[in-house]
């Protein structure tokens, strides 16, 4: 049995945040809303929502650790209703923990596209211990592409990166699936294989036409409710990536690591790992350890332990010596 969790509304395009008030009607909303936003994005969108639904705003200004149990706490004091998380993929996982930890809905509002945290029904947070947990799904997104576009182009390459790290997410569910018997959903794992190969085949126009990519990361979170897990769009890169965060003094984007983890498990599941590595490489996200400034050392390290982040079944099911975690990334030019 699943518990399928999705979207009931879902806005994209141009001027999409002039349509706030009236979701928030059709969805029935109805009492007190929190508007959570950080300074940045409090500027950008986060006030004129606040202004649009009448809302308080809390502005997220410390660490991760520091700030959820206020905003928490402020929820429970003020007897809020619902939540609209208005940023990029941190302030929205904030809000969507937010809403889980009080039982109340939120809306996503996402001024950046750096990763399909949009719609997921996970929050995945870079922290001292950097953690994933299952969440609900937003009731409402509101993804406005007129402000979107404008966000710094490093955050949409880390969103196609993201993306793109669909790819082989899809092919290591199946492994797990054909080798261990895990429940593999085929339309799941068709959808994200799909916002993959999308975003790849539009690599070169996706910087002018980010409604191409937002679409993308919306329906790898749609696949991930629908899969009841991440597993859709999250494997071995995945790994990788969290382990990077957890032993690098400056990780790179989520977005960034996961797509040069992309390359990588690409060639060890022998396909097309150069195909991916040109897609990343046209829409501006890094390649190897150079462009992502991370030392070969954390790529390496965090090759050998990837497999060891949670209990997920992937390529890295052996695990890696250091010798051909140096000869994958060297293989692949991650490192020289």
């Amino acid at each position: 049995m699943k518990d399928i969790e999705l979207p009931r509304r879902v806005i994209v395009g141009d001027g999409a945040i002039e349509k706030i008030r009236g979701v928030v009607r059709e969805l029935a909303l109805v009492g007190k809303s929190l508007v959570i936003a950080d300074p940045n994005t409090a500027r950008i969108a986060g006030d004129r929502v606040r202004s649009d639904l009448n809302s308080e705003i809390y502005i997220l200004r410390n660490s991760i650790d520091q700030d959820i149990q206020p905003a928490i706490d402020l929820i429970k004091q003020k007897n809020i209703d619902y939540v609209a998380g208005v940023g990029g993929g941190t302030v929205i996982d904030i809000t969507k923990i937010c809403a889980y930890k009080t039982g109340i809905p939120f809306l996503s509002v996402p001024t950046a596209a750096s990763h399909d945290g949009i719609t997921s029904p996970q929050a995945s947070l870079k922290g001292k211990e950097p953690f994933s947990i299952r969440v609900h799904s937003a009731l409402g997104i509101i993804a406005d592409t007129e402000i979107i576009r404008k966000a710094p182009l490093r955050l949409t390459a880390a969103g196609c990166a993201d993306a793109i790290s669909n790819y082989t997410a899809v092919l290591d569910w199946k492994i797990a699936h054909e080798e261990k018997g895990e429940y593999y959903g085929d339309y799941a794992a068709t959808l994200s294989m799909m916002s993959a190969q999308i975003v790849m085949y539009n690599a070169e126009k996706i910087k002018d036409h980010t409604d191409i990519l937002v679409e993308a990361l919306i329906s790898s979170g749609v696949a991930m409710g629908i899969a009841g897990s991440s597993r859709p769009c999250s494997g071995a890169e995945h790994q990788f990536s969290h382990a990077l965060d957890m032993i690098c003094p400056e990780p790179a984007l989520h977005g960034e690591q996961c797509g040069v983890g992309t390359i990588m498990m690409a060639y060890l599941h022998e396909t097309d790992w150069e195909k991916v590595k040109n897609a990343l490489k046209t829409v501006g996200a890094p390649i190897n350890s150079k462009e992502l400034k991370i030392a070969d050392e954390y790529i390496i390290r965090a090759l050998m332990m990837a497999n060891k982040i949670r209990e997920r079944y992937t390529i890295l099911r052996d695990g890696l010596s250091k010798e051909k975690a140096i000869e994958l990334a060297r293989a692949t030019g991650v490192i020289k």
